[in-house]
């Protein structure tokens, strides 16, 4: 093994490590979070949208409350693309030159949120530092920088025409690899070359082939798409087992998608032993909460990464005056929608995603899903982190692997109830069957939301939900065809209408028309 520069890399990140166990009460959080809040609003008080609520004259976060509306992608997407176009001082000060291309809002079109310089170094890197070193601090035999890091990172493809010379347009991740510190090219593979190649399919065979020329200690990116990379390169080398190809592995920093399902995928090909696992909140709009613990759930949120966050209780999200709560005012168990005020030029907007309360001393939270994404229309509300749990349990007890699902409703028709019908592509079919799989599934999704259990009591409302077995590649073909094939890109998981359903059945039946058309061409 090369040298170990970890025990530098400790007395370099123990200090922030102190720092993070320092914010411990909602006391704690509070004071932080009023002073992010004052950074925040003095640094964007000249910028139009600073003197269209008069940042200036904010002193308190009842005044800010008071003087800024909450709001949504649409709300802010003209103020946006005149940033894209080379404005300054819109959102923020200054010219911003990045831009996150991220999955669309319910109009179909993409989003594209701004990644400020201040957000790169304030936020982005920080809130990476962060997971550093809660990671080594809760990991005293720790060999992190004997190695290299393989990150899966993503392009800077875009739907966009006209972009001004000098703005990047694409995946977060494709930023954050163009403009990291060149110390870190030293621990980070593959090289840009690679990292930021726009075609998947070929991306995908160059990572492998390079990646396996190095020792890896550590992994970073989705579960579902690092999968696939981690499969081509078993294949490649001949093995059953990643940790035979790099056998001082030691741990997947993951985020995007819930990891439980993928589990049992995971251990399948590492050694037990030793691999671990760490979670990250790391999304488009900004880095903000990492695992700091290996015994506790949830995610610590980190209070001082250009962040001021605030809550909106579920069930009051859809009424024309939500309440909105401060984070140090959240109750453990409770689920909230997220809002953010940022140093990319964000304030108080609405990002699209659910958090439960795990704890409140300190303040950690676990994704629950997305505001968009969960299935009402039976009045069951079942939310994305219910299905997330109910099918990483039924495979845990079937011998199943799931590579990719998602779940649409079907609606009452003539004398057939409504009910539930998940598309899965997987890795490892269950060996009691289908059938008897969804027998499960729906058994331990009645256990994890009484709501959809009150609906299938007595088969009245609701009937037991329905699989569909897709060919493999289905998922990918979607993607493909809605130019969203990528290392960072993933598939919806629930929805209230048919939209992504029935565009993936009909790539499944084209799939099976095509495998059919071959195997009678060989016959």
């Amino acid at each position: 093994m090369a040298v170990d520069f970890t025990p530098l890399a400790r007395l370099i990140f123990r200090p922030l490590a102190s720092k993070m166990k320092k914010v411990r009460t909602p006391s704690d959080f509070e004071v932080v979070q009023h002073r992010v809040l004052a950074r925040l609003l003095h640094r964007a008080r000249n910028t139009d949208v600073g003197r269209r609520y008069g940042f200036s004259r904010i002193r308190t976060y009842a005044d800010f409350a008071a003087a800024v509306p909450i709001v949504g992608y649409e709300d802010i997407r003209a103020d946006v693309m005149r940033m894209v176009r080379g404005e300054p001082g819109v959102l923020w000060p200054g010219r911003c030159r990045s831009f996150a291309q991220s999955s669309g809002t319910s109009g179909g079109k993409s989003k594209f949120i701004p990644v400020t310089a201040d957000a790169l170094r304030h936020n982005h890197y920080a809130g990476a530092a962060c997971s550093v070193a809660a990671y080594l601090d809760r990991t005293p035999r720790s060999r992190l920088f004997g190695g290299k890091c393989l990150i899966l990172g993503g392009s800077f493809a875009n739907e966009l025409t006209g972009v001004p010379d000098g703005v990047c347009v694409g995946d977060l991740s494709a930023t954050l690899i163009d403009r990291v510190n060149p110390l870190v090219e030293l621990f980070r593979v593959p090289g840009k070359d690679i990292a930021l190649m726009p075609d998947w399919t070929r991306k995908l065979d160059a990572i492998a082939t390079e990646a396996a020329r190095h020792d890896i200690t550590n992994i970073s990116g989705v579960p579902s798409w690092f999968m696939g990379v981690l499969r081509r390169i078993m294949q490649l080398r001949g093995v059953d087992s990643i940790h035979d190809v790099w056998p001082n592995l030691e741990v997947f920093f993951h985020g995007g998608i819930a990891f439980e399902p993928y589990r049992r995928q995971y251990e399948a090909i590492t050694d037990t032993s030793k691999m671990r696992y760490s979670e990250n909140y790391n999304a488009s709009e900004g880095f903000f909460a990492t695992q700091d613990s290996d015994t506790e759930p949830g995610m610590l949120l980190l209070p001082d990464v250009g962040v001021f966050y605030e809550l909106i209780p579920l069930e009051s999200l859809d009424s024309d005056s939500p309440v909105v709560i401060p984070a140090w005012e959240a109750e453990r168990g409770r689920t909230y929608a997220l809002v953010i005020s940022a140093c990319n030029g964000l304030w108080r907007y609405l990002i699209g995603d659910t958090v439960r309360i795990e704890s409140t001393e300190p303040l950690r939270i676990s994704i629950a899903g997305r505001t968009s994404s969960f299935i009402n229309a039976f009045g069951e509300e079942v939310m994305e982190w219910n299905t997330d749990h109910a099918i990483a349990e039924t495979c845990r007890a079937t011998g199943a692997a799931v590579a990719n699902y998602t779940v649409a409703p079907v609606y009452a028709e003539g004398r057939q109830r409504g009910h539930h019908q998940w598309l899965i592509e997987w890795s490892a079919e269950p060996q009691c069957g289908v059938d008897a799989f969804a027998d499960m599934l729906d058994e331990r999704l009645q256990t994890v939301n009484s709501d959809y259990q009150a609906k299938r009591a007595g088969g009245i409302f609701l009937d037991r939900l329905e699989i569909v077995t897709l060919a493999p590649g289905a998922f990918d073909s979607w993607l493909r065809t809605s130019g969203k094939l990528g290392g960072q890109r993933k598939i919806p998981r629930l929805a209230n209408d048919r939209h992504i359903a029935d565009k993936v059945l009909e790539i499944n039946r084209n799939l099976e028309l095509d495998t059919l058309k071959n195997t009678e061409e060989n016959a």
